[in-house]
């Protein structure tokens, strides 16, 4: 029978959210769902991985539904780039969106120079979404150059998102006949009846969603130099430098500045040295 496909993002954007998402409407794609819903609740994050998320949204060829839920939910920050770009935005009641200004790492401003360039990049990506869905492009604007907010009654009332539901059955309700704009085609969304499947993390995602975390990332850059100082300064120890190459590498993946496969084949290299040492 018919059926939809269901991801759900809860917590900082990163590069493990970015891949999850992009694997989510590649197996969508796949299954030949008729759409996908995207729950999302998130404080905000990586624009680098927004950007890869909102391309993918753009670039797909089944409409794409971002939620805001569970009531009590925001798409705050990176959030707001995202539900902008899906074909329907809703929220749920008591959500939030808003306050996409670019900061720091750990939220520290931005120096000045630096601040106004991010900010201006920020509020022309989001004013080519707006345009691109036919949203609000002047308070979406605000929300990254004035840091502004909007509950999910204000963000309808805006024209930021286009609907509000209660939970997941009145969102397929409300979507039932509604007609989205895919590239160069319309479509027109049939819910009754449609199966929900959910694409879950898998076991590596689940993973590296754990080791992303800012805290676990820079413990493991630590041990990692640590460990490496140890090796080249007591040569023949083996043990940091093994533990201190894991470490490094775990976290040049969780910090975005390596792939996964790439890990992958350097972890197999090193094992086939230590084989034949």
């Amino acid at each position: 029978g018919p059926q939809a496909s269901l991801i759900t993002i809860d917590g900082t954007i990163d590069s493990v959210s970015a891949g999850y998402l992009s694997r989510g409407v590649d197996a969508a794609n796949d299954n030949e769902s008729q759409f996908i819903v995207v729950v999302l609740d998130t404080p905000g994050g990586l624009f680098s991985s927004t950007r890869d998320m909102v391309l993918d949204i753009l670039a797909s060829d089944i409409p794409v539904i971002v939620y805001v839920s569970p009531p009590g939910a925001r798409a705050a920050s990176a959030g707001t780039f995202i539900t902008a770009a899906a074909h329907v935005a809703a929220m749920a009641p008591s959500t939030n969106i808003g306050a996409a200004s670019p900061v720091g790492a750990g939220g520290r401003d931005l120096p000045e120079t630096l601040k106004s360039k991010a900010t201006q990049d920020a509020a022309a990506f989001m004013r080519g979404i707006a345009e691109e869905r036919g949203r609000n492009a002047d308070a979406l604007e605000q929300a990254v150059l004035d840091e502004a907010s909007y509950s999910a009654s204000e963000a309808l009332q805006q024209n930021i998102v286009d609907l509000i539901a209660n939970d997941m059955e009145d969102l397929l309700a409300k979507l039932d006949g509604r007609v989205v704009r895919i590239k160069d085609r319309e479509v027109v969304l049939e819910t009754e009846g449609v199966a929900v499947r959910e694409i879950k993390r898998n076991p590596v995602e689940r993973f590296l969603g754990i080791v992303a975390d800012p805290n676990i990332a820079f413990l493991l850059l630590t041990i990692g130099g640590i460990g490496l100082v140890v090796e080249v300064l007591s040569p023949g120890l083996l043990g940091p430098g093994i533990i201190g190459v894991i470490a490094l590498s775990l976290a040049l993946v969780a910090l975005g500045n390596l792939p996964v496969n790439w890990v992958g084949v350097g972890l197999i290299a090193l094992a086939m040295v230590l084989f034949f040492l």
